[in-house]
């Protein structure tokens, strides 16, 4: 007689039931009860051999062995964060419709994504949706599910360790491989779509009355920070430190770094930790220059900057070729300081035939409320000619560069 392990068999008080291929309904039905009614409530796998032939079933000669295994259940959040692009015309029950579908899809994604750390021996844990709006399809988005663990009410997972999966991204969808335009906190609705600032104060403005010029302009989004700002009083003193959380913030919206514009407590101590303020500098109304400006970018955010020095504001001109440059190549707003004051440069407007030139500058010394209209109209952000430096005065800029990371 041939025998064979192909069956299946559950222990059911001192009786053996069996099922064989023919899957009798009453046998099925007594395997159901047998695995509920195991030790402990566990299923127990029962391996049985039997005869093959068909002509005497009643001959049966049952071996069973038993295996105990030991394993743990793991509870996995699966949060639910779809997007749809639809018309304006769409109807109600046609949302309903598209929701689920958009949902059913994201949730074989997650599944997906999630036997797929089993294969790779990944650590088990949480996928999360995040969605992007890429810059050559700024009306759509793409969505990317990346594992998470909530730690002490944070994210777990660095950015880090997910650099090969976004390389990879940025590959796929023929995104420049210098840009970190695919990192987590640069997700639609996140903490950067929920300032209570204004980002970009110069679009609108009317074109820079240079003749025949080159405009180059800050590239991507910066957030505007001047005096009185947070409800903290700083009239008087505090406009480097409010360019500086501009082009931090430039940073921030660029994906560079997930960190929190700093506050002025927060610039003035890492300019104690690298020794260079006394300790009693913190909490103080000292001002700041570029040159403190380009140690805290490197301190606190790892950003290498390029200081520029012009010996007077009248010769600020001859310097005009190297910003535009800097725009062109960087894209970074720029930190200027001399004399008493600081502002932010944002772009230039440059005639290089005609050595014509306006800059368009940021003022931190403004003192109102978040109003485009009055920030536009009365200069606080506009195009400024060269009469607009201290023609006597020192200048430093700092020039802050692109990180080249993904």
């Amino acid at each position: 007689q041939k025998l064979s392990s192909d069956s299946s068999a559950f222990f059911v008080g001192p009786s053996l039931v069996t099922r064989d291929d023919a899957g009798d309904k009453n046998v099925a039905a007594l395997c159901s009860v047998a695995c509920t009614e195991a030790k402990n409530g566990a299923i127990v796998p029962i391996r049985q051999t039997y005869q093959m032939s068909s002509r005497n079933r009643d001959n049966l000669v049952p071996v069973i062995g038993t295996e105990t295994c030991v394993g743990d259940r793991v509870h996995l959040s699966c949060p639910l964060d779809a997007t749809l692009l639809v018309r304006n015309s769409t109807l109600a029950p046609q949302l309903h419709s598209l929701c689920a579908g958009a949902l059913t899809g994201q949730l074989a994604l997650l599944h997906a994504r999630t036997e797929s750390s089993l294969r790779d021996g990944s650590p088990l844990c949480s996928q999360r949706p995040y969605h992007f709006r890429l810059p050559h399809t700024p009306h759509h988005t793409i969505t990317v599910v990346y594992p998470s663990r909530q730690l002490n009410g944070t994210d777990d997972v660095s950015e880090d360790s997910l650099e090969s999966t976004r390389r990879e991204l940025h590959r796929r969808f023929n995104l420049p491989m210098n840009r970190p335009l695919l990192r987590k906190h640069m997700t639609l609705g996140g903490s950067i779509g929920n300032s209570v600032y204004l980002n970009n104060v110069h679009v609108g403005l009317n074109v820079s009355s240079a003749d025949g010029g080159e405009v180059s302009l800050v590239q991507g989004v910066y957030t505007y920070h001047h005096y009185m700002q947070d409800r903290f009083n700083d009239d008087g003193w505090g406009c480097a430190y409010r360019s500086l959380q501009t082009l931090w913030s430039w940073f921030k919206h660029q994906g560079y770094t997930g960190l929190a514009v700093p506050t002025h407590r927060q610039i003035q101590q890492a300019l104690v930790d690298v020794e260079d303020k006394p300790a009693k500098f913190v909490g103080s109304k000292q001002w700041i220059g570029s040159i403190e400006v380009q140690t805290v970018l490197n301190q606190l955010m790892q950003v290498e900057s390029r200081i520029l020095f012009v010996m007077t504001g009248a010769s600020m001109s001859s310097h005009a070729r190297e910003i535009a440059m800097h725009f062109q190549e960087q894209g970074t707003p720029i930190m200027i300081g001399g004399g008493t004051l600081a502002h932010t440069i944002l772009g230039i407007d440059f005639n290089d035939r005609t050595g014509d030139v306006r800059y368009l500058i940021l003022d931190p010394h403004y003192t109102g409320g978040e109003n485009i209209g009055v920030i536009q109209n009365k200069g606080w952000c506009g195009w400024k000619n060269n009469s607009f430096w201290d023609q006597h005065a020192h200048y430093n800029m700092c020039m802050p560069l692109r990180p080249n990371i993904i």
